[in-house]
């Protein structure tokens, strides 16, 4: 494995310094970038746009012991449980003990939440959720939120923000992060951005899947950059599939929150028949993991290509104005919520692996950090409960922005020291050829291998093929952006079938027909590579 993804000579890069430089756009970036001090100079870097991100997509809302009969311990248990035996409880309890803060700092930006009445925010419940905690705005929490955040931070003089910018590697010095090698898509040149304190935001790998609720920019590129300057990734077998994801000829990508779910919508097979009760005590609020393989086993049994979720039973005008995305968006496909069955299926859609680290963000290399979604501090263990990844990237976020403020506020030296011996010249045979192809055969095979149930036979099989499509990129010369993702997103789909071979046990969101039974003995401990 290369180092680096391209060649180039430090010296020969436009390079430009700042205090901090945060990748991604999302909750957990544009959060740490407005909690970070304002006498910190800021560069956001983000692939797309400022409102392309998991974040914006986030229907549900965000988890948070508001209500006099809930508590931070209830929410740890139920986080817990949801788990599987693999969370991390000191950050557990970081992140709940931390949430009514943030939350309270979320509604000073404006953040403009559902109210029960005048004094207090309406509170849903969601999958594996013993009590009402979940703070929402209709059903687009998400973009309510990151649209709010966004806002706020563009009036933030002391940060300089750059749109369709790929960070294509981190440079390191001594096992210490000195800045970002980026391409800058608009005029097609490359760029450093130079400094000392670099914020990993940049999401998870759903694209790594062929029906995600991802948006196209989720291709890893944050965890496999880290993996090549050293970092360790953590619980990467770990991929979360959404059960409910609208399934119409014309969208299989669109999240059907789990908050209908949550309001008293059942599943039904396609006779009609409710099948959740007899899967676990919690029926349709089952943890996600649970559903999903519900749903995957009576497509199976049944020979149809999805299940339904049906709401219909309940008030029209309220499920108007409870799910105004939702209603609006299957009404485009001739579906009418309020009187007709959602048809659903499930599909890939978060990331519970990723770069490991602490409770304050950080990583094996000094300088470097990581929140949201692209890390891993054990929160979520085996399976992500409901509406806890808004509210991670908000209590790491600011965790991480204190540490940098610092950091960067008590040091005595101000400016980046670029190595001047810093020269890649790997040699390449060609232009790498036919991209797009290959992340689509690529998405493919793991879709049909290394899905919601898997086994050792599929999980040889499909890293035999990663590997073959591994070879036939070896040595060539990746310039596009296409490119570079194809790259990273092999080298994390040879990780997570490396880590998923090695659990040979089921636990949360990994199943395993040929270890269908959950190993605490030999088990009960994080991969780590």
């Amino acid at each position: 494995m290369d180092r680096y993804l391209v060649n180039f000579n430090i010296n020969d890069i436009p390079a430009e310094h700042y205090d901090a430089v945060i990748i991604g756009s999302g909750i957990a970036g544009v959060y740490t970038a407005l909690q970070t001090d304002r006498r910190v100079n800021i560069a956001v870097i983000t692939k797309e746009t400022l409102d392309i991100s998991n974040s914006v997509l986030a229907q549900g809302g965000i988890a948070v012991s508001l209500d006099k009969d809930d508590s931070p311990e209830c929410h740890f248990k139920d986080t817990i449980y949801a788990g599987a035996g693999l969370c991390n409880e000191e950050t557990v309890w970081t992140l709940v003990s931390e949430a009514a803060e943030n939350i309270e700092i979320l509604c000073r930006y404006g953040v403009n939440f559902d109210k029960s009445d005048e004094h207090h925010l309406a509170l849903s419940r969601e999958g594996a959720h013993s009590r009402n905690r979940i703070v929402h705005t209709g059903d687009a929490t998400g973009k309510e939120v990151c649209d709010t955040l966004i806002h706020a931070l563009i009036k933030h003089d002391n940060v300089r923000i750059y749109e369709r910018t790929y960070a294509i590697d981190i440079i390191t010095d001594n096992r210490k992060c000195i800045g970002i090698l980026s391409y800058l898509e608009d005029s097609g040149e490359y760029k450093l951005f130079l400094a000392d304190a670099i914020v990993c935001a940049s999401g998870g790998y759903g694209q790594l899947y062929n029906y995600t609720t991802n948006p196209p920019v989720a291709t890893g590129d944050g965890a496999a950059m880290a993996y090549r300057a050293g970092c360790r990734l953590m619980d990467l077998e770990f991929v979360q599939f959404h059960p409910t994801v609208l399934y119409h000829p014309q969208n299989r990508s669109f999240l059907i929150s789990e908050a209908v779910r949550g309001e008293g919508a059942v599943l039904l097979n396609e006779k009609g028949e409710r099948f959740m009760q007899g899967c676990h005590p919690m029926a349709e609020l089952a943890p996600r993991d649970v559903v999903s393989r519900a749903i995957f086993r009576e497509i199976g049994k049944t020979g149809s290509t999805h299940v339904y979720l049906d709401i219909s039973h309940k008030e029209p005008e309220y499920v108007k104005h409870r799910f105004p995305t939702i209603y609006k968006t299957c009404l485009q496909y001739g579906i009418d919520i309020t009187r007709d069955k959602i048809p659903v299926a499930p599909a890939a859609h978060y990331s519970m692996g990723g770069i490991m680290t602490d409770s304050y963000g950080r990583t094996g290399i000094e300088g470097f950090y990581a929140c949201g979604e692209a890390a891993c501090n054990g929160i979520h263990g085996a399976n992500r409960l409901a509406s806890n990844s808004l509210l991670e990237g908000l209590v790491f976020g600011r965790r991480i922005a204190l540490e940098i403020s610092s950091r960067v506020l008590g040091r005595t030296k101000h400016e980046t020291v670029i190595p001047d011996n810093l020269v890649v010249s790997e040699k390449k045979n060609g232009p790498l050829e036919d991209a797009g192809e290959l992340k689509s055969r690529l998405r493919r095979l793991m879709t049909e291998k290394v899905g919601i149930i898997r086994n050792e036979e599929n999980l040889k099989e499909a890293l035999n093929q990663v590997m073959e499509i591994k070879r036939e990129t070896e040595g060539k010369a990746c310039t596009t952006i296409e490119q570079w993702e194809l790259v990273n997103m092999l080298t994390l789909a040879e990780l997570v079938i490396k880590s998923a071979l090695m659990r040979k046990e089921s636990r949360g969101a990994h199943y395993r027909t040929d270890y269908p039974h959950t190993d605490d003995v030999n088990f009960r401990k994080n991969t780590i590579i």
